[in-house]
């Protein structure tokens, strides 16, 4: 049975302008089984043949037929296909890989394998071990065995794949007389136990004796062929071909254990290449949660200042084509800000606000504060102000119109010079109110007014003791309110603070008028009420347009507002102040994040260069895998994820090393920090990509590295 028939073959380099002839036209046939020496002096062409005979090489003309198949017509993966599946390699110098156990050795091609079984592959290759003599050393790498015990773990390993063919390079060239006759004797077992066809490639005829048959080459060409052979093509009907047309992938598991062992065979060098990722993947952490952290304090401290608050105002009066302002007329509720609040889903808190401004007083002292406001609880929580003393009025003080109050720092300081104003009385327009609390110091807003000058209590109060307010002013025309103040201090019409004439045109001349006393002494209950602002808060400033677009929705159809009729209110925000702290804050984040990414550029080219290195210094080790079955495809993958695994590994490394920063920063230097999931999936991602953007090119280089120059490469 023909194993190997080659038609004419010859082959010729390339030097230049010179051609050098090594094989001249040689035609022979191996049948099956066989055991065959072939010999030849130094330059005769013998290796340059196995390298044809083992699909290393091609021939620059001559026909080649392993099993029937036309070897020549195969792409180069095929090539490696056929080299894994059916041929195995025992080289003159071993070629174990360095830091790799004897097992590990004997296991590699089985990565290659289209399909093969770990399990089962590791006790086939503990079996050859055991066959070799060798059950003792498993575990030992190429530099603790001896001479004879690495020949036999090449043979080994060229075994583990079940070849029909073997080649054997000078296998004897390296040992002295003693392992040389065991390795020998190997050989012969091989033959005759497991019927493998041996090539064995050899200048000593003392070795060649131990083959069946003898073939010399002189001068590239066949100068003694066995009698046996038949001249002629290949028959007609022959072996089945060889399926190697059937492309597969590595599995993952096997590219990442590849990948791992690689990377283990050069610890430090491996640890110091994935610094650069460790120290760019930890800046990325860094100073993502650092610029998060103070971004959010940003944010907060400006929020306080008003960023997020939006003013919605009643609407504009006008009479005879003449416009009053914002606030001429009246046309907001408490129950606007009780529905906007409630109904509102961007809106964290709404408070309305009736304003006044007069004379605050205590003892022999008095100030005009800048704000005088009445209010609702929700304020403070609009605001995001805290009390620094004492408590805030209540819900039931606002439906009670309680004489209570709150007051700010600058107030406080004009009025009781440093002593503590809670539970002591301060007149409001010779209305007394209690002190509950002292609101926390604010500062300046945006537009230079002092936040501290104030004085809140609840609207009630303010509306119906401090200004006098009437019902009668909702319920004017716009003619009469137009002339109005906006403040509702604009509508006191007695000195005597009373809660009667809330009803427009209630004095009907049938009864006698009340006098100033007994309207103050008899209030009649409230049922309508306006406000002269509501105050709302966003629940960011993002949300902030959104908030608009749900307050004006909503009181529209509370004011019963027709389409295409213009709204009775305005909405004011923060515009510019948002741009500005969006503006910081974008600005901030980009700039962290470029020096952040200048870092993990550098790690990314100390990568490259690193897998630059590691290509030229595994040359001979990629020759050796492509010998082996290794595609142009595979030995990509291999040195691709190798780069991703080092980038990987940095990369957890590094978040390990970022969240520490952010921990020491944050307790030692107290400033701001906030945890960045996003940071530590970007910085997983970031590490696969730099591995994949920086370790393409090597691991193409490799892969397009040629297996003869590969394993010449010294």
């Amino acid at each position: 049975m023909e194993l190997i028939e080659l038609r004419e073959i010859r082959k010729t380099y390339n030097l230049g302008e010179i051609d050098i002839p090594v094989l001249r036209g040689i035609s022979l046939r191996i049948e099956q089984g066989e055991f065959v020496a072939l010999m030849g002096a130094s330059g005769s062409g013998k290796t340059t043949l196995m390298n044809i005979l083992g699909c290393l090489d091609r021939p620059t003309s001559g026909n080649y037929w392993l099993e029937g198949q036309d070897v020549a017509a195969l792409s180069s993966d095929e090539r490696a296909l056929v080299r894994n599946q059916k041929i195995g390699f025992v080289f003159q110098n071993f070629n174990l890989l360095p830091r790799t156990t004897a097992l590990a050795n004997i296991m590699m091609p089985l990565t290659y394998a289209p399909e093969s079984d770990n399990g089962e592959g590791r006790r086939k290759a503990e079996e050859l071990l055991r066959k070799m003599g060798l059950e003792g050393h498993m575990q030992n790498e190429p530099s603790q065995l001896s001479g004879g015990q690495q020949q036999r773990v090449a043979i080994a390993r060229s075994l583990i794949n079940s070849p029909s063919l073997l080649f054997a390079a000078e296998p004897t060239g390296n040992l002295d007389s003693q392992t040389s006759d065991e390795v020998l004797r190997a050989f012969q077992k091989l033959n005759e136990e497991e019927g493998v066809t041996i090539i064995l490639v050899t200048h000593d005829p003392h070795v060649a004796k131990c083959a069946k048959r003898v073939i010399r080459i002189r001068d590239g060409l066949v100068e003694d062929e066995p009698s046996g052979a038949e001249a002629g093509g290949p028959k007609a009907v022959v072996q089945p071909k060889i399926k190697v047309l059937k492309k597969t992938r590595l599995r993952l598991g096997r590219m990442f254990g590849t990948a791992i062992t690689g990377l283990r065979r050069n610890v430090l060098r491996a640890a110091l290449t994935a610094l650069g990722i460790i120290i760019g993947v930890a800046a990325v952490i860094a100073m993502m949660e650092i610029g998060r952290g103070s971004s959010t304090a940003i944010q907060k401290t400006i929020a306080s200042m008003g960023a997020a608050n939006l003013l919605v105002h009643p609407g504009t009066a006008s009479s005879g084509g003449v416009s009053f302002g914002v606030g001429s007329v009246m046309t907001l509720t408490p129950g606007d800000a009780d529905a906007i609040a409630a109904e509102c889903p961007s809106v964290r808190a709404a408070a309305p606000i009736v304003r006044a401004r007069t004379q605050v007083i205590y003892g022999n002292r008095n100030w005009v504060p800048s704000f005088i406001h009445g209010t609702t609880p929700n304020f403070v929580v609009a605001r995001e102000w805290d009390l620094a003393e004492g408590e805030m009025f209540t819900d039931r003080d606002v439906r009670n119109a309680s004489k209570v109050c709150v007051l700010g720092k600058r107030l406080v300081t004009e009025l009781f010079q440093g002593e503590s104003p809670v539970g002591k009385e301060v007149r409001v327009k010779n209305v007394s109110f209690k002190v509950l609390g002292v609101l926390s110091s604010k500062g300046a807003n945006m537009m230079g007014m002092d936040q501290d000058d104030i004085l809140i209590a609840p609207w009630t109060a303010i509306k119906y003791r401090v200004t006098g307010s009437s019902l009668g002013n909702v319920n004017q025309s716009t003619s009469s309110t137009s002339s109005s103040s906006s403040t509702s201090s604009s509508s006191s019409s007695s000195s005597v603070n009373t809660l009667s004439g809330l009803y427009p045109g209630s004095q009907n001349g049938l009864y006698p008028e009340q006098s100033t006393t007994q309207a103050a002494d008899t209030p009649l209950p409230v049922r309508f009420a306006n406000v002269d602002q509501i105050l709302t808060a966003a629940k960011s400033t993002a949300e902030a347009p959104a908030a608009v677009q749900q307050i004006t929705q909503l009181l529209r159809e509370r004011h019963r507002i027709r389409s295409g009729e213009p709204d009775d209110f305005n909405i004011r925000d923060m515009t510019e102040m948002t741009k500005a702290l969006t503006s910081t804050t974008e600005m901030m984040t980009k700039l962290l994040l470029s020096v952040a990414l200048i870092s993990l550029v550098v790690g990314g080219v100390g990568i490259m260069n690193i897998m630059l290195v590691s290509v030229t210094e595994r040359t001979r080790e990629i020759g050796l895998r492509m010998a082996v079955g290794a595609r142009s495809g595979s030995v990509l993958q291999q040195f691709l994820v190798e780069s991703v695994v080092l980038c990987f590994f940095g990369g957890f490394i590094g978040i390990i090393v970022g969240q520490g920063i952010s921990y020491i920063v944050s307790a030692v230097l107290r400033w701001p920090v906030e945890l960045s999931l996003e940071a530590i999936l970007a910085a997983f991602l970031v590490s696969a990509a730099v591995g994949i953007a920086f370790g393409y090119y090597p691991a193409w280089k490799a892969s397009r590295l040629d297996p003869i120059i590969a394993l010449r490469y010294e």
